[in-house]
């Protein structure tokens, strides 16, 4: 399992469906969501931002993932896991998605 992670990009990521969600994330989700698309677990993603600021909504929403759910500290993971969000973090993330003008 990784280290405490520090988010810093926003992805959009495409379902097998079709569907599409934004996710607030690091440079190694991106890298597991890459592969997970080569894996066919997904079926597309792309980067949104870089470098977003880190703010009180960034630090609420990365302690919730960080808590919540197992990270892997390789890129070739075993499965796609969609983080679940409570209202809380929906609110969060899209408060983080307002200050990097991208709601």
């Amino acid at each position: 399992m990784a280290d405490f992670q520090i988010f810093d990009i926003v992805e959009e990521i495409t379902r097998n469906d079709g569907t599409k969600y934004r996710e607030i994330g690091n440079l190694l989700h991106n890298g597991q969501a890459e592969y997970a698309a080569e894996q066919g677990f997904i079926k597309e993603v792309r980067i949104m931002k870089i470098n977003i600021p880190h703010s009180a909504s960034v630090e609420k929403y990365e302690k919730y993932v960080n808590d919540n759910f197992k990270i892997y500290s390789m890129v070739a993971i075993p499965e796609w896991i969609e983080w679940t969000k409570t209202p809380e973090m929906d609110e969060a993330i899209i408060r983080i998605l307002s200050e990097n003008q991208l709601s």
